[in-house]
């Protein structure tokens, strides 16, 4: 499956998004603050991106901008998190660069077809145009 990070400050929230990626088999990669997890995107270029936009420091959606400026990360697919579902924020995520948009607490079924739609979407061409057996 794929490789995602997950950036998240809020301990219990970050244990929650990984059993729910490991229990699909995703590779999952953590980081605590928005440094943290630019510096690993740029490093490990994971498949997908989880990004909490309330961070310490700065937020995600500051950190989503400079990847989607950064032509080694720009193409990586980010879902903002947020525990505050409120129009304000879908609008704020979409225009950092977001390519999705999720509210806290996760549930497993919206977080899976989310993570399915994006990795499809970023796969090549070629991989969609085979036929079955």
């Amino acid at each position: 499956m794929a490789r995602i990070l997950i950036i998240e400050d809020n301990a219990a929230n970050m244990k929650l998004a990984c059993l729910l990626l490991r229990n699909a088999d995703h590779t999952v990669l953590c980081a605590v603050d928005a440094e943290t997890g630019l510096t690993l995107a740029r490093a490990e270029q994971p498949e997908l991106i989880l990004m909490d936009i309330q961070l310490p420091g700065m937020d995600g959606l500051a950190a989503t901008t400079l990847l989607k400026r950064d032509p080694s990360t720009a193409a990586i697919p980010v879902i903002a998190l947020t525990a505050m579902a409120m129009k304000e924020d879908q609008e704020k995520t979409k225009a950092a660069g977001c390519d999705a948009y999720i509210a806290k607490p996760l549930r497993y079924s919206e977080l899976y077809a989310l993570i399915d739609s994006l990795l499809i979407q970023d796969e090549p061409q070629a991989a969609s145009t085979s036929t079955p057996f």
